[in-house]
């Protein structure tokens, strides 16, 4: 049966050339400047950076008159007590981090020094109705895991987005294809109209993914062959986690919400500088995703929602609109791995999502370029440690 997601989903491909770049925590205020340049494309001399993102002239005029939260064809910054990451433009990674990563000294403290992706990547966007954001994670990786493509995995407020690397792009058109998804080929790097403020997700408990391995057929001349069932692949990815000790993380005390900036107009200036603010004192958990074609969204902590709640834009309308739901992050170290490791996403979420949609844990999914962070309602959150652990492909849960 051809679930909800398949039918309804609208995907279409960024054409920009992003890279990943890591920043380890101890580092972090080193690199304060450049992600401050890179996400207000205005520089502090007053020069314009918006045609740096390889951008036509009509689309860099269009852009030097938008908000500042939609000059990125795509960007995602996000901080985690594991790393502080950023998905950027080639351009402006080149332009601002690449000098200051081989210039800046190296810190006995970093877990990992700073790096930029040697491989560049390419964004998808997924826009749909249809089911909770755990199926949608798994209806949308599991056909890229098991074609052995390595992926980068964002749920925000309006929208999913998946990473890939560039070389890997027609076989990833050929699997989800293979699966039934479709691809915007009219507008293959952006919708032709701007997001609306209101959030769009529906839930449905029918789902399916029988059939899932009809027609692939695509798997990469490797010494271990791609896994053939979702099963395999659960057992796969608990085996490679367990051997470079991987051990998934519960930050109980961590309160986080979904939301986005309620309309670009009213909001702009204001989320501007407590964004600001936030990258000056960063707090354990933040994301920050912008694009063309919709407001900002975001995941914050609690404290920090309310700090942006209490604030209002120049009509009076609130900053924020978002879900009241709290949600707990689970973390995953996945800097032993490095960039090409595959079936991460699905693997986990194959433990937590039921493909019938019977009892399974809803959840959303956030990569970052060393790691990840499994989000759980705060309701179900033991529930899902449980169904971590269960079963012969179980994790060692802290």
């Amino acid at each position: 049966m051809e679930s909800s997601i398949i039918r309804s989903a609208q995907i279409h491909f960024i054409d920009e050339p992003i890279k990943l770049i890591h920043i380890p925590i101890p580092s972090y205020g080193k690199y304060v400047q450049p992600l401050l340049q890179i996400l207000y494309p205005l520089s502090s001399q007053g020069t314009d950076l918006s045609n740096d993102h390889g951008q036509s002239s009509d689309e860099a005029s269009h852009s030097i008159h938008s908000p500042w939260m939609n000059r990125h064809h795509f960007l995602n910054l996000s901080i985690t007590p594991l790393e502080c990451s950023l998905f950027c433009s080639k351009t402006l990674a080149s332009t601002y981090f690449a000098p200051c990563v081989s210039t800046t000294k190296p810190n006995p403290k970093d877990p990992l020094p700073p790096s930029i992706s040697t491989e560049d990547f390419v964004a998808i966007s997924v826009e749909g109705e249809g089911l909770d954001a755990g199926q949608r994670v798994l209806e949308l990786t599991t056909p890229l895991a098991l074609a052995g493509i390595s992926i980068f995995f964002v749920t925000t407020y309006f929208s999913d987005y998946i990473l890939v690397p560039s070389k890997a792009r027609c076989k990833v058109v050929q699997a989800l294809e293979n699966r039934g998804f479709s691809f915007d080929r009219n507008n293959a790097a952006f919708h032709s109209g701007s997001r609306s403020s209101g959030h769009h997700r529906m839930t449905s408990s029918s789902s399916s993914l029988e059939n899932l391995t009809k027609g692939l057929g695509i798997g990469g001349s490797r010494k271990s062959p791609p896994p053939m069932t979702l099963s395999e692949l659960e057992g796969r990815t608990t085996a490679l986690m367990k051997k470079h000790g991987i051990t998934p993380t519960v930050h109980r005390d961590v309160q986080l919400h979904h939301c986005a900036a309620s309309s670009p107009s009213s909001a702009s200036s204001t989320l501007q500088i407590g964004l600001m603010q936030c990258l000056a004192h960063p707090p354990r958990f933040l994301s920050l995703t912008l694009t063309a074609t919709e407001p900002a969204s975001l995941l914050l902590e609690t404290e920090t929602a309310k700090r942006f709640e209490a604030e209002s834009g120049s009509d009076g309308q609130g900053v924020l609109i978002g879900s009241r739901d709290v949600l707990v992050p689970v973390t995953l170290d996945l800097g032993a791995l490095g960039e090409g490791a595959t079936g991460i996403v699905c693997g986990v979420a194959g433990k937590l999502v039921d493909t019938d949609g019977a009892s399974g844990i809803e959840m959303s999914y956030l990569s970052t370029t060393r790691g990840a962070a499994v989000l759980v309602d705060e309701v179900v959150v033991e529930r899902a440690v449980e169904r971590l652990r269960e079963g012969e492909s179980g994790l060692d849960i802290v």
